[in-house]
Formats: C-alpha cells, sequence, structure tokens
C-alpha cells in the first residue's frame, strides 16, 4: 500500500471508523488528493460519500456539496456529525434566516469543513459571492447524472453548477452519480467542464437479482397478477419484503389498497402525499414495519434498505436508467432478490404520454425579449420581475435558450445575448428545436425499454449493454436462461468498438453503447437510441467511425 493510500486509510479509521475502504473509494480518494477532478459511478449502498468525507480532511479549504434533495442533506450532515470529522452544516430553504446566517459563519470562520446546498440556491447570486469568499476546496456534486440532458432525471437547475465551478475558480470537482451509461458521463463530464479528469466506474451488474418479464394480455390480468405475485412473494420468508413500482398516484392508492385487502401490511408512496406522510411510510419501511410499499418513481433517492427481496414493477418506467436505479434497491445486502416486471406493450403508451413535455414557447419569448431588452448581462433574478411564467418555466426556457447558442452565462453568472443579431423569434425557433430532440431522445429510451421487455436472450446482457458493459456469456440467473431461449454473446464487433464515436449520414454524430458480431446500438444526438443490424450497416456503408470514446 502506497503511503498516500496508508494515510487515506488512517484518516478513514481513525476520523470515520471505517476500518477497510473498498478498492473503488481508495482509487477514487487517491485521485482527489492529487487535485484531479474526478467523476464516480458507484451503486448506491457502496459509500460515495467516504469519498469526499476523508479527502476533506486532508485538503485545504472546506467542501461544498451540491446535494437535490434535503433530506438526503440532512442524512450527511448526521452522518458527519457521529464521527470526529470537522463540523458540516446545511443552508436551504426550510431553515430561518438565523440558521442560515449561523451556518455561514461557521463556514467562514473555519468551524465547519463542509457545506450542503441544493442546486437551485446557485441560481442566487449572493449565495455565489458568498462561496466565492470562502475559498473551497472541493467541489461535490452528488447525483451528478441530473446534468446531463441524455439522463432519466434531467433536472435544468442542475446547468448552473459549471458555471459556478468556473466563478470559484474550477476548485476539485468530484461528480457522484449510482447511474450513468457511458453517454451521459460525457455529458456530464462536458456540462461540468472537468479538467484532465479521472474516472472510477464500478461494475453495474448485480448477479444476485433474478430478473424476469412477465407478459400480461390486459390490464385487468396485469394486475391480478401482480397483486397475486407480491402476496405469494411476501409470504415466503425467504423474499419477503418488498417495492411495487408504479406508474402514476392513481395505482400507488389502489393497488396499495387491494394489497391491503389481502392481510398485507401495505402502504402508497407517491409525490401527491404530505410530507409527513411520505417520511412516515419511510420510517415504517426501514424499521420493517411493513411489508410492501408501492411506490411511484418519487420513492428514489436516499432510500437505503440493504434486504428489500423483491422489486415488482407494475408498469414499464421510461427508461431503463430508471428501471436500473428502482430494481437496485434489491438485494443490497448481497443476497437473493427478485426482480419482475409486468410488461404489457400498451403501458408503453402512458410513458410516452408522461414523458411528453412541449417547449415552453411562451415563456422562451418572454425571456428572450427580456435579455435584449437589456443594453448589457443581465442578473437570471432579475428577470422574475419580466418574465410572467413559473420559476421551474422560466429556468427551462433559459437553458433551452442557452443550450440553442442563444444566450450564455458571463463569469459573473449574467445572462447575455451571444449575437445581437439574433432576433428573440429566431431564438425562440432554435430553441424549440433543442426540445424536440430531446424529446426524440425520451422517446428512443422508451425504446429501448420495449427491447429489455421482449428481448429473448439474456435479459442481463441486454441490460448491462445498456450501460456500455459487455456480458460475453448467459447470465444464468434471469428468465430467458431459465427458458433456455439465451445464447452465449459473440464478440465485439472491431469495426465499432462499444463507446467508439460513430457517424451515420442521415441521423448524424453518435456513440456506440453497445456491439457485437450481430448488431450494434448507437446513441445518436439528434434522434436517440438505435439498434442496427451489423451487415446491413456494412452493406448499405451507414457508419463511420470518427474517433474513439
Amino acid at each position: 500500500m502506497s503511503k498516500r493510500n496508508d494515510e487515506l486509510q488512517r484518516v478513514a479509521d481513525r476520523t470515520f471508523g471505517w476500518s477497510r475502504l473498498t478498492g473503488d473509494q481508495r482509487a477514487a480518494m487517491e485521485h482527489v488528493v492529487a487535485g484531479h477532478d474526478v467523476l464516480v459511478v458507484l451503486p448506491t449502498g457502496a459509500g460515495k460519500s467516504a469519498i469526499y468525507q476523508v479527502p476533506t480532511v486532508l485538503t485545504e479549504g472546506p467542501t461544498l456539496v451540491v446535494s437535490p434533495l434535503l433530506a438526503l442533506q440532512q442524512d450527511q450532515v448526521e452522518s458527519i456529525e457521529d464521527t470526529r470529522a470537522p463540523d458540516a452544516v446545511a443552508v436551504n430553504s426550510a431553515q430561518r434566516a438565523s440558521e442560515r446566517e449561523e451556518a455561514w459563519r461557521a463556514v467562514r470562520e473555519g468551524e465547519a469543513e463542509y457545506l450542503f446546498l441544493a442546486p437551485e440556491q446557485l441560481a442566487n447570486e449572493e449565495t455565489v459571492e458568498r462561496l466565492a469568499g470562502i475559498g473551497i476546496g472541493l467541489f461535490v456534486v452528488d447525483e451528478a447524472h441530473c446534468v446531463s440532458a441524455w439522463g432519466h432525471d434531467f433536472r435544468p437547475d442542475y446547468l448552473r453548477v459549471g458555471h459556478v465551478i468556473a466563478r470559484l475558480g474550477h476548485p476539485t470537482v468530484i461528480a457522484l452519480t449510482a447511474t450513468a451509461a457511458l453517454p451521459v458521463r460525457r455529458d456530464i463530464v462536458e456540462r461540468l467542464g472537468l479538467r484532465e479528469h479521472r474516472e472510477v466506474i464500478a461494475s453495474f451488474d448485480r448477479p444476485n437479482l433474478h430478473l424476469t418479464v412477465v407478459t400480461a394480455l390486459d390490464d385487468d390480468a396485469k394486475r391480478r397478477e401482480v397483486v397475486a405475485r407480491t402476496r405469494e412473494l411476501d409470504a415466503d420468508p425467504v423474499t419477503h419484503g418488498g417495492l411495487v413500482y408504479v406508474a402514476t398516484r392513481k395505482d400507488a392508492e389502489s393497488y396499495a389498497e387491494a394489497l391491503s385487502g389481502e392481510g398485507m401490511r401495505a402502504e402508497a408512496y407517491h409525490a401527491g402525499m404530505r410530507k409527513a406522510d411520505r417520511e412516515r411510510v419511510h420510517e415504517r419501511f426501514l424499521a420493517d414495519d411493513l411489508d410492501v410499499v408501492v411506490a411511484t418513481s418519487a420513492f428514489g433517492m436516499g432510500i437505503d434498505k440493504p434486504d428489500v427481496r423483491y422489486v415488482l414493477h407494475a408498469s414499464a418506467p421510461e427508461s431503463l436508467d430508471s428501471y436500473y436505479q428502482q430494481v437496485g434497491r434489491a438485494g443490497r445486502d448481497g443476497e437473493p432478490a427478485v426482480v419482475e416486471l409486468h410488461y404489457r406493450p400498451e403501458d408503453l403508451n402512458l410513458q410516452r404520454f408522461l414523458t411528453a413535455a412541449k417547449a415552453p414557447e411562451d415563456a422562451l419569448a418572454q425571456v428572450a425579449k427580456a435579455v435584449e431588452r437589456h443594453d448589457g448581462p443581465v442578473k437570471p433574478a432579475d428577470l422574475k420581475a419580466e418574465v410572467d411564467v413559473s420559476p421551474v418555466k422560466r429556468t427551462r426556457a433559459v437553458n433551452l435558450l442557452e443550450e440553442a447558442g442563444a444566450l450564455a452565462t458571463t463569469e459573473k453568472g449574467r445572462l447575455e445575448y451571444l449575437d445581437e443579431d439574433t432576433r428573440p423569434a429566431e431564438a425562440v425557433e432554435r430553441a424549440v428545436e433543442v426540445a424536440e430532440t430531446r424529446q426524440q431522445l425520451v422517446r428512443s429510451r422508451i425504446e429501448m425499454m420495449r427491447g429489455y421487455a421482449e428481448t429473448t436472450d439474456c435479459r442481463r446482457r441486454f441490460l448491462l449493454g445498456y450501460f456500455g458493459e459487455p456480458l460475453p456469456r448467459r447470465c444464468g440467473n434471469c428468465d430467458t436462461c431459465d427458458a433456455g431461449t439465451a445464447e452465449d454473446s459473440l464478440s465485439e464487433s472491431e469495426e465499432f468498438p462499444v463507446s467508439s464515436t460513430v457517424r451515420h449520414a442521415e441521423w448524424g454524430p453518435g456513440v456506440v453503447v453497445s456491439s457485437d458480431q450481430d448488431e450494434l446500438t448507437v446513441l445518436f444526438e439528434e434522434v436517440g437510441y438505435k439498434t442496427l443490424a451489423l451487415q446491413v450497416v456494412r452493406d448499405r456503408e451507414l457508419l463511420h467511425v470518427v474517433g474513439a470514446g
């Protein structure tokens, strides 16, 4: 073990009580203390927070952690308080003004070395100025996949993060996520402006999860099957205790009611519930006071229970990214767990409806005209008085206009027109095109979800291939392997290896996500995911490799 490794392990042990760091944790920490930006993709429960907590003790300046949920922030603050590490504070909208001022003072005077903020706070000019005056040592972006338009959980507020990193003089950046396919990783690097960065990417494989898809002929039959299967799994001590994911709040309520009627301790969980009720369900679930939680995707970040024995989906989610994140809540203790998707092709029509988001043309026009009216750069906050739309629509409009190349953010965080000759109507038109391209990507992700549900080949290989991880042999732990329809994989295509950049005459540039001797899947920037027969690609010369990742 190197001297630096010795020091990291010593701090981990004496300060935090961690007697043994994993290889991935040590590798990431070594990059950080050497001053490198680092992108870390590790499954939930693998100890990502240690990757910034330990180096903070060994580096100058406080650590800023940008985290999307107040509950996650509070959990991290409390976990640090239980150690010998320096103090941690959070600054958020739920606090009184006096509490926020006290937190800022503690960081400014060196009493606290960890500061937690939500991404939307970085749009506040005063907040950024305070951060600049503090001298941030490490800049941590938690749930970093939220910064990527390629990702399943894209959040417009995260787009400000890269600008703030630059304004703070680019301290060492740590981007953390549990789910990021290759194109998402590339997008994170670009949007955060990572410099000569290093990457620590764990395997996406969870071999202890048995993957199954159950196809239903109609909705009533599917509902009966989900209830019966949940009851069956929960009655077995080996598979007792799990989650059922649904597409809508109404389904969460109806399934929870049906399961309660079968004598199970079942509760619904969705974003329409009061915060206190959601917290009560969460606490009961962690305390084993519930048999099953029926949840929408709102039951996501921050849910860490190691002994979930099954995860059933009563409807297909909108992407394999979401599906992987949700099924990853099963079997975190390494013991066997059951993962089942109850699938009806028509359910994907619902996902198309739920994910359809037209460009906010009115908001785009108002923002473009407001910025144009100003002689010089304008603070984003100043647009409130001039743009009569919700904060969410205003933020989305600003981001779309930036992505369309009509607006830019200056070093001081203000907005300005990039080209004075571009009239607001032209800017809006370009921004609408950006939004439509994103919708094309969303639709293509739904089709990849269909591909997973309908494949007769090894289901685990399909899922891992989506994340750019080849699996040469059948996994032996999914329904298609059990049925004998799966075959050992052919070797990767030498012409179009995974992560290579290619160009299609009509669809433009793309990245090879998975490939073998029969077919390859490419994520194109303009049209999303496409799966192509390799022989057709050869015969028609459809693709040309233009570089490697």
